[in-house]
């Protein structure tokens, strides 16, 4: 069986952090596809990065596999799982309710790993009032009170970059620990407060650059295994 050990004072690499959902949404491939196990090469090598790192990415987490046997893929999955925290329910709150806010928003994917939004807001007075996904639209204004009668994990920043950070102070004050901003420009929080920067324009230019520099590109690999 896995054995989990306790992450106090250890400090896990950003790139191994940005490894784990890959290993999650490998094993969950197998598992859908009915396979009991699986050896540190065979996952390696479908993943795209050596056996050594992926047992050295594990390694901060716990002992997982068995010599000669490799890896049971259900409880490999289900460790991955807890540790990405995905055993629990989020309560997430969109800011921006555009076209790519409303494709967060009606993504299946992220109310099926506990994800859920419950409320949505914006400035755009032919917005308030409708409703998007089973959710009203409120205005943004009112965004501190709902803070204070809702207790929120996540503030999803979809905002133009002009009123991000404004957004971002409200989030903080409203007790929002994390943040998880697509809009292009940086934010100032309070040490404590967890921030995500999702830039998409700026993927597409990394994408442009490898696809004009090939030499400096290895495309067998995926992106986040390389971050």
């Amino acid at each position: 069986m896995p054995r989990r050990k306790s992450l106090d004072h250890v400090v896990v690499p950003q790139a191994v952090m940005r490894r784990l959902p890959v290993y999650y949404r490998y094993l969950g491939a197998l598992l859908a596809r009915g396979t009991e196990r699986v050896s540190s090469q065979e996952l390696s090598r479908m993943i795209g990065i050596t056996a050594s790192q992926m047992r050295q990415d594990l390694s901060y987490f716990g002992s997982f596999g068995q010599q000669g046997y490799g890896y049971r893929v259900r409880d490999l999955h289900r460790a991955i799982t807890e540790i990405l925290g995905l055993h629990r329910t989020y309560q997430l709150v969109l800011v921006g309710v555009g076209n790519l806010g409303r494709a967060l928003v009606s993504y299946p994917s992220f109310a099926n790993r506990g994800f859920r939004f419950c409320g949505l807001f914006d400035n755009d007075p032919r917005l308030i009032g409708s409703e998007f996904c089973g959710l009203e639209i409120r205005p943004v204004d009112t965004l501190a009170d709902f803070l204070h009668q809702c207790p929120v994990d996540i503030g999803v920043i979809t905002a133009p970059p002009e009123v991000a950070q404004q957004i971002a102070d409200v989030l903080v004050a409203g007790g929002v620990p994390a943040i998880w901003n697509f809009a292009p420009t940086s934010l100032k929080v309070p040490k404590g407060v967890i921030v995500e920067h999702t830039h998409i324009s700026e993927s597409l230019m990394v994408l442009s650059f490898r696809l004009n520099n090939p030499e400096e590109a290895d495309t067998s690999v995926e992106s986040a295994s390389n971050q």
